[in-house]
């Protein structure tokens, strides 16, 4: 009952965000071209993602599994001919022998109680398994939109730090000239301000490029209309939806381990079929047999059973086996939980460290490269050498696009930890 609670749950939100997202893309004119925020687009890429709808499918038919487990096979109907002479003047003749009878018969195998129950075992373990990839599928398209939400954010915000310098080097431009007409500076001066100005004229195509490679990457997830939308302003990368703590609490719930306990499941769905077998069912049978004319009809009635005759080399041996498989899915499961506790550990301490860089580099760092640029500029318009300053633009432009790493790095981190749980279990 949990699985299928959780999943009604789980399509439940999935419809509202989805009827959200939509209605705020498509419904009304003047909100089709609001900005796209990043929760837009985690929503739109599940409803629109292929492995969650061929997750869906597959759900579907382990669900049409599960209905038919646990139910007896069909029953046999035959038809043959018993104790045809195929020798003598009678040969192939029905009448020939009043032992030859034309038969029809009708057979049922019964399973064991046993056998059904564990076949109906196996078949909500594989419901299970099914349930847990879609939602996989769901957290991994999530991940990655969110992920290319972000990328072309970060693509965004190095395009403006760089078109940011430009009005400085404007400046320079014209402090150079001024100079070389006045007598106090060197043409060679005015070309190294006219070089620099193509310098980040190379930068800014680069940024322009990277951002349309960005919209191609989350088109895929939401579409190229959808894609083609401006971006919202990024939502707060210093906090995130759930704890530390409950993201270290959690790691069965959480994408890489989802389908683990359908595989446990499995195993012991595995153990509990061989353990069955040692409860072999029944087969029953009815022949009727019409005989020559003149002859009296007969029937023949048939009971079946397997014999488990040496259990200790057979079935034994199965469970043995079964049970082995399941001690090992077992250990095998505790190890990835260890490593994905590990892992949530190694990107909370990363999410963090990228945290304390961007805000130092925004307090600190970009003030300081921007006063000394400032400061250089004004000091070559004063009469001092230009290459402080060529060297104090170099600086802030590898300041001003290291911060922006850092912020795309940020933002990574916080996608993968924000939409590492199903919103269930949030």
């Amino acid at each position: 009952m949990f699985v299928f609670d959780r999943r009604r749950r789980r399509d439940v939100v999935l419809h509202l965000q989805c009827a959200t997202a939509l209605l705020a893309l498509t419904a009304f004119p003047a909100v089709a071209t609001s900005p796209l925020t990043l929760q837009q687009t985690v929503t739109l890429a599940v409803e629109r993602a292929p492995l969650v709808q061929a997750g869906r499918a597959r759900e579907d038919a382990a669900r049409a599994d599960r209905n038919r487990a646990g139910r007896w096979p069909d029953p046999r109907l035959t038809f043959g001919v018993q104790n045809l002479t195929v020798q003598g003047p009678g040969a192939f003749s029905t009448a020939a022998d009043s032992m030859t009878m034309r038969t029809v018969g009708l057979s049922q195998e019964i399973p064991s109680d046993t056998q059904l129950a564990a076949e109906r075992v196996g078949a909500r373990a594989g419901e299970a398994a099914a349930n847990a990839e879609t939602e996989q599928a769901r957290l991994n398209a999530r991940q990655a939109a969110a992920a290319a939400w972000v990328s072309l954010w970060a693509a965004e915000q190095a395009r403006d730090q760089i078109e940011g310098l430009e009005r400085q080097n404007a400046l320079a431009i014209v402090a150079a000239k001024a100079r070389l007409a006045g007598g106090t500076g060197s043409a060679a001066e005015a070309l190294a301000t006219r070089a620099a100005q193509a310098e980040l004229a190379n930068r800014l195509d680069l940024a322009n490029a990277d951002i349309a490679s960005a919209r191609a990457a989350l088109a895929r997830w939401i579409g190229s209309e959808a894609a083609s939308a401006d971006l919202a302003a990024s939502p707060d990368f210093a906090r995130l939806p759930v704890t530390d703590a409950h993201l270290l609490q959690t790691p069965d719930q959480q994408a890489p381990l989802l389908d683990w306990e359908s595989r446990e499941d499995r195993a012991e769905a595995a153990l509990q079929s061989a353990r069955a077998s040692k409860h072999p069912g029944w087969s029953v049978g009815l022949d009727y047999g019409a005989r020559a004319p003149g002859l009296p009809n007969m029937i023949t009635l048939l009971v079946g059973v397997r014999l488990p005759l040496f259990p200790a080399h057979r079935e034994d041996q199965d469970v043995l086996a079964r049970r082995a498989d399941l001690d090992a899915v077992r250990a095998e499961r505790e190890n990835a939980r260890r490593a994905q506790v590990e892992a949530v550990q190694r990107l909370l301490a990363t999410w963090q460290g990228y945290g304390r860089q961007v805000r130092r580099d925004r307090d600190t760092l970009l003030s300081l490269a921007a006063d000394r640029s400032a400061a250089a500029l004004a000091a070559y318009r004063g009469g001092a050498s230009l290459q402080p300053w060529l060297e104090a633009r170099r600086d802030e432009i590898t300041t001003r696009l290291d911060y922006v790493d850092a912020l795309k790095a940020w933002g990574d981190t916080w996608a993968q930890l924000a939409y590492l749980l199903p919103e269930y279990a949030q």
